[in-house]
């Protein structure tokens, strides 16, 4: 587990990158996209947060459905976690489920049948 510290400096650097993103338009590219042209199940997370700030639902969810979908998971991990200290553990079935869906967001989206879940900008 990460200590509080740690936890406290990834937050801040991920503000800081939503933050560039959000007033330049300039996020960080993913590598393994930029390596091998297939998209990853990240791929597009830090522009749906951007227009998820903008309150552009409908696009926050076109770069990337499966962190739109967990989101209300994510968030109510982290409520619970500050409110109970973490005193009790996620069970492990709902990580795995999770870990899943994740790698067959990943590989689905880079087939072309399903090129409706690759990140895509609505004009």
């Amino acid at each position: 587990m990460l200590k509080r510290r740690q936890e406290v400096i990834l937050f801040v650097i991920g503000i800081f990158i939503i933050g560039i993103d959000f007033i330049y338009g300039k996020g960080i590219p993913c590598l393994f996209y930029k390596l091998t042209g297939l998209y990853c199940p990240g791929c597009g997370i830090t522009r749906s947060v951007v227009s998820l700030l903008q309150l552009d639902i409908y696009q926050a969810f076109r770069y990337n459905m499966l962190f739109i979908i967990l989101l209300p998971f994510i968030l109510a991990y982290v409520i619970y976690k500050i409110i109970f200290k973490g005193d009790r553990k996620i069970p492990n079935l709902v990580w795995y489920i999770m870990l899943v869906f994740t790698i067959f967001f990943g590989i689905f989206r880079n087939i072309p049948y399903f090129s409706f879940l690759a990140p895509t900008l609505i004009v």
